[in-house]
This record gives structure tokens, sequence and C-alpha cells, in this order.
């Protein structure tokens, strides 16, 4: 293998070749970098000799990367990523900052939390700008290691010793039904569990399996008679007189607009973790730190709020 001296690779060369990767273009790496496409032609051809590999090879579906571009292609990406933040001041001013953050959240996170979040950005750095994303279609902890995601919200995923993570809230599941109350309202009987139809949530990855097997120490079985994807089902839920078992904070928001009332179970409830998870690298940047604290006082005002609820 043709091993490179490092004093011959020029830094700008690596950008390039960390756009042309990401875009699978000359032309858009080009743009991407503000150059015209044959400075960029001309610099995926030095890096090409000093490197002594072809790098991309022209395909129907664009610039597909050789074997030694995918083998240096996370390191490249990783060690511009420490240099950007290396080059970034140590002081961070939410009210005059301009910075761009890039979120993924679950779809509970999602539901619970996007409204909280963009309204508690806008009041305290109204020039910072916040691009949520679903996490359920991206490789989020790929994208963490290459500084395309700054943070990820939701349920605890596997312990990875370049990420760090803090649980920001633990919540219960409750039961929705058709009503007029949007707060929690008592206890929902075993005998209105079992004589009424459920809903199966299929998109939000939570097991609801303890339910049945609580009933079923009881001798009973609740009827499951459908299972739709969050983000159909309230329409159904409304018109019918359906249960759906579901996380707190999915249900005070859905509740919210009328029509359905929260119901405790009769029983302790399983609880659910929600974490901000984020890249090592980036543990002490004061604009990282800055939006981990303020999501997570967010969840814990909401978290506040629905104690007090109980109460």
């Amino acid at each position: 293998m043709h091993i490179p001296n490092i004093n011959s690779i020029d830094l700008n060369l690596l950008k390039v070749f960390d756009a042309v990767y990401r875009e699978g273009n000359v032309a858009a790496a080009a743009r991407r970098m503000g150059m015209s496409q044959p400075a960029a032609s001309h610099a995926l051809a030095r890096l090409r000799h000093a490197l002594g590999d072809d790098l991309f090879v022209r395909s129907a579906r664009g610039m597909l990367p050789t074997a030694r571009a995918e083998q240096v292609a996370g390191p490249i990406r990783q060690a511009l990523g420490y240099l950007e933040l290396g080059l970034q001041s140590h002081v961070f001013d939410p009210a005059t900052s301009t910075h761009r953050f890039s979120v993924a959240l679950d779809n509970c996170s999602a539901i619970a939390l996007t409204a909280r979040i963009l309204s508690g950005v806008s009041q305290a750095a109204p020039g910072v700008s916040i691009h949520l994303r679903p996490s359920g279609t991206i490789d989020v902890d790929g994208m963490m290691d290459a500084s395309e995601l700054d943070l990820f919200i939701g349920r605890p995923g596997e312990s990875r010793e370049r990420f760090c993570s803090q649980v920001v809230s633990s919540d219960p599941f409750v039961v929705v039904h058709p009503g007029h109350s949007n707060s929690l309202d008592g206890v929902m009987s075993v005998e209105e569990l079992v004589s009424t139809p459920h809903l199966q949530l299929s998109s939000t990855g939570d097991d609801t399996s303890f339910l049945d097997a609580w009933l079923e120490k009881q001798g009973l079985k609740r009827t499951v008679q459908h299972s739709v994807p969050l983000l159909g089902y309230t329409s159904e839920l409304r018109q019918k007189d359906l249960l759906v078992v579901m996380r707190r904070p999915i249900a005070e928001v859905i509740s919210g607009d009328g029509g359905l009332s929260i119901r405790q179970l009769p029983f302790a409830s399983p609880l659910v973790d929600t974490c901000l998870r984020w890249h090592r690298r980036v543990d002490t940047n004061p604009a990282h730190v800055w939006l981990r604290e303020m999501i997570g006082s967010i969840v814990a005002r909401v978290g506040t709020a629905k104690d007090s609820s109980l109460a």
C-alpha cells in the first residue's frame, strides 16, 4: 500500500475529499465548498496522486468511493470535525450566536418536545437555527461520527465509549380514550381495560406486553382490534370506543386537542427513559453544552407539570 507523507497533503484536499464523499458528485462538492468544479477536480487529482489511489470511480449512481476511500473517509471526517471545534470560540453567547444545530428525535420525543424546543431556542437564542429530523430514517451514530448530527433525543441505545448520554425523563404508560378531559383523570378499572377494544401503536417501538402479562395473572385478556402508526390513529380513536396504551408525554400532547382523556393504569406502570446522546468530542463545547442544558431543562419542566397533575 502506498503510504503518503502527511507533509505533502494540503488540508484543503481533505476538505474536497470529504465533500465529494458526502455528495457523490464533484460538481455538488464544489458548490458545497464554494469553489469551481475545475478547482475541485484538480484538488481531487492531487489527492489521488498523494494517496496513490483513484479514490472515486464514476458510475451511473455518481462517484463511488474505492475501498481505500472508504478506509480513510471516517478518519478524515473526524479530523476535520475536531479541527472545526478547535477553531470555534470557547465562549458561546446564545443571544448573539448564529449557530446551527442538527438534532434527531424518536417519534415520542418529536411529538412531545418539538414545539417546546423551538420555542425555547427562539426565546433564548433568536439567531440560532435548529434542524430537527426523525431518527428512524437515519444512521444516528454514523452521523454523529461524521459531525453531521449534534444530538439525539430518545430512548437509550447501546452504550458505546465514544458517546455520552444523560437520562432526562422517565415516563409511565397511561391509557388514552375518547372523552373531554385532557388531564390525568383517575384510574381506569380492570373491567374497562378488558371490555373495550384496544388500538396498538406500531411505530413507537414501545412494548406494551407488560399489560398482557399483568392481565394474564388476573386470568383476563384484552382485545387488540387494530395496529396503527402513531401519526394515524387519533381520528379512529375519537370516532370509536377504543383504548390506546402509550407513554404519558405523547398522551399529554395529543389529548390537548380535545376529545380525548387520559387515565392511569390500575397497577404501577413500567417507566421508559428518554435520554440525550452526543459524541464525546463535543462534550465540553460551549454551544453543545448550552443546547443540552436547554433541552434538559425543557424536559424537566414538562415532567414537573405532569407530576403536579397527579397530585
